[in-house]
């Protein structure tokens, strides 16, 4: 039987799933987003007038998984109990992680996609001065854990 959309009622209108049947349980997430960087802003950014982009950004990520519900029309505001965001300087740019956690009756993808996808536009807000092209790309769900649909692990296609 093919799967269907979860947000849209018999009558094709958006709706929030209804998750009171569910049992809360541990679920948790990891999400990833790259910011391309050229050579001379990475080369800038530990002398950042506006402070240590990273850092910055990497707050910004765990403030903004904190305030999914606020973002995505339908997300659950959901107790989260655990947010890391990590950066790494790479030759052409910053690799991000997130992963976040909770114990609740739905998955947290949406808050780990959202703080990497925050903290990548972070990066680009506090560079932007140096370079407009700065790009963001390949924000992915990496994984996920807990729940009825089991768990999920991004496969990785070779090039």
């Amino acid at each position: 039987m093919p799967r269907k959309l979860s947000h849209y009622d018999r009558a094709g209108r958006a709706q929030m799933v209804d998750v009171s049947a569910k049992t809360a349980s541990r679920r948790s997430a990891t999400a990833s987003a790259f910011v391309v960087l050229q050579p001379a802003v990475l080369k800038a950014l530990p002398k950042n007038p506006k402070g240590d982009p990273l850092e910055v950004a990497r707050l910004a990520g765990i403030m903004a998984a904190k305030r999914t519900a606020e973002l995505i029309p339908m997300c659950h505001p959901l107790p989260l109990s655990h947010v890391d965001v990590t950066m790494r300087l790479c030759e052409n740019g910053v690799a991000i992680a997130s992963h976040v956690t909770t114990t609740a009756t739905t998955g947290v993808e949406m808050e780990a996609l959202t703080a990497a996808s925050v903290a990548a536009l972070t990066v680009y807000d506090m560079c932007k001065a140096l370079d407009k092209g700065i790009t963001i790309r390949e924000i992915a769900l990496e994984s996920k854990s807990g729940g009825k649909s089991g768990d999920y692990v991004r496969s990785r296609k070779k090039k």
